[in-house]
């Protein structure tokens, strides 16, 4: 299952950008309601390693789970 980026907990901190295998991790036009850069996960293409979870610093900004609703994907 593919994981979620909270799109207004993500600080734009952007390590797993880089981790990510199989580059899946992109980033999200404008500014989230903190105002910072955030980043989003495509789903179809999340392999549910996990990586990004293990280097993301910002706690709950990365959930195990496809929960769309708590992530914002460019249309």
């Amino acid at each position: 299952m593919p994981h979620t980026i909270v799109t207004e907990t993500c600080e734009g901190v952007a390590d797993c950008v880089q981790a990510c295998p199989v580059a899946c991790i992109h980033p999200g036009p404008g500014k989230n309601q903190k105002g910072l850069d955030w980043y989003w996960i495509h789903f179809e293409t999340c392999i549910d390693c996990g990586i990004c979870l293990e280097v993301c610093p910002v706690e709950g900004a990365i959930v195990p789970d496809e929960r769309p609703e708590l992530q914002n994907t460019p249309q």
